[in-house]
């Protein structure tokens, strides 16, 4: 047989040739080494800063913000102030048109003036009433001794009786008249301030100095204070000073203490951080769709005026750090490599990330790059970035933090072409 195939061989050797070509192609086809399809990312143990932060959102607002309102109704005659106008205490904003407080004035004043007389003649009646008491007094006192010696009647000392009580009366009612009169001076007086009091409320005044930041009014409104006072203007009363009303969640409040230092960004500035510092936690809570958040007051320095009131602040607030420390990416600490890659005595063991023991796992990167090595490390301080490892792991080991993808995909929607690659089973 294998005589044969020499022979055949020798008499075709071009067929044999190309045969032998094709046999070589395809073991070397089977037998060669498959490209790998994926590939894991390791980063350094290096030594540096740990910085453990809460992330929240909020507003920055004036630190004391003031409304200035209308206490009367009315039209609004004059608006003497406009957006971002600089104003100093007791300076003239707005004017109500006064006409119809003017003539409640003057009709007050008419009031005060007709009870004046009235207690003039009141005061007079008094006066007159004692002249006749007195007269009847004397008129009694003849008629009685007259009485007595038997020059007069007692009919007529009974009748001077009664002429006597009734002045003695008449003077009891012009007293109290006097009485009256004054009291009605003293309402027509009251309702004269009243009226003063709401005529100067036409002039609407800043209560402080400060800047405007919101004007609500244009002339010719028509203002309206029957049930509440409406708003007419806010005054920022120092914008050099603000503040940064952040919204915390809950599962974070825990960590945040007044004085800790923050910084923030702001969407007009968002190559720029800020610095402030954690004035108030407010213990009164928020719910919003079932999660519940809590207000955290931040003081801010705004001498350079580039915050605005309202602007949208993204706050970071440094809860702690740690210099100089052994890190490593907190990734690492989530990272697990895929199935076929695990020891066999972790293939069936996962781990319950919702109980965390006080000793973690990362994977060191070894001499085989698809079977990393298990290590257990203790953690110090565990940043959003970086996590501090207190033993386990030395600096310059590599622990892996994800893996990539080598395939690469001939995708025909644009979209599915710019798709990251990485991914972190």
């Amino acid at each position: 047989m294998i005589g044969r195939v020499v022979a055949w061989v020798r008499a075709h050797p071009i067929w044999s040739a190309l045969i032998a070509v094709a046999a070589i192609a395809i073991l070397y086809t089977v037998l060669k080494p498959k490209p790998a399809q994926y590939e894991y990312i390791a980063e350094p143990v290096k030594s540096g800063d740990v910085v453990s932060k809460v992330t929240a959102s909020g507003k920055l607002r004036a630190l004391n913000t003031i409304k200035v309102g209308a206490e009367v109704s009315g039209q609004i005659l004059r608006v003497n102030a406009d957006f971002n106008t600089a104003v100093r205490a007791g300076q003239v904003l707005a004017e109500i048109d006064p006409t119809r407080f003017r003539a409640r004035v003057q009709q007050a004043q008419a009031q005060v003036s007709l009870a004046q007389a009235g207690l003039t003649q009141a005061e007079a009646a008094v006066v007159r009433t004692r002249t006749d008491v007195e007269i009847q007094e004397r008129e009694y006192a003849r008629r009685r001794q007259l009485t007595r010696d038997g020059y007069f009647s007692k009919a007529g000392l009974d009748t001077a009786s009664g002429q006597l009580s009734t002045a003695r009366a008449a003077l009891k009612t012009a007293i109290a008249q006097v009485a009256s009169a004054r009291a009605q001076i003293s309402q027509s007086m009251a309702e004269l301030t009243s009226a003063e009091l709401d005529m100067r409320r036409t002039i609407i005044v800043a209560p402080t100095s400060g800047v405007v930041i919101n004007k609500l009014v244009e002339p010719g409104t028509t203002v309206a204070a029957s049930f509440q006072t409406p708003n007419l203007f806010e005054i920022a009363a120092d914008t050099t000073r603000m503040q940064v009303e952040a919204s915390v969640d809950e599962a974070d409040i825990g960590q945040v203490r007044e004085g800790q230092d923050v910084r923030f960004t702001v969407d007009a500035y968002p190559d720029d951080q800020f610095p402030a510092i954690v004035r108030q936690i407010r213990k009164s809570g928020t719910e919003n769709q079932n999660v519940v958040s809590y207000l955290v007051i931040l003081d801010v320095d705004n001498g350079d005026g580039r915050l605005l009131p309202g602007m949208t602040a993204n706050v970071e607030v440094i809860t702690g750090t740690k210099a100089n420390a052994v890190r490593v990416p907190t990734q690492a600490l989530r990272f697990r490599p895929r199935a076929d890659d695990l020891p066999d005595a972790d293939k069936e063991k996962k781990d319950d990330d919702k109980d965390r023991p006080a000793e973690l796992i990362v994977w060191v990167k070894g001499s085989d790059p698809y079977k990393p090595a298990k290590r257990k490390v203790t953690i110090g301080l565990q940043g959003e970035d970086y996590t501090e490892i207190t033993s386990g792991l030395k600096a310059g080991e590599k622990v892996l933090v994800r893996s990539r993808s080598l395939v690469k995909k001939e995708a025909a929607d644009p979209d599915d072409e710019a798709e990251d690659a990485d991914s972190t089973p």
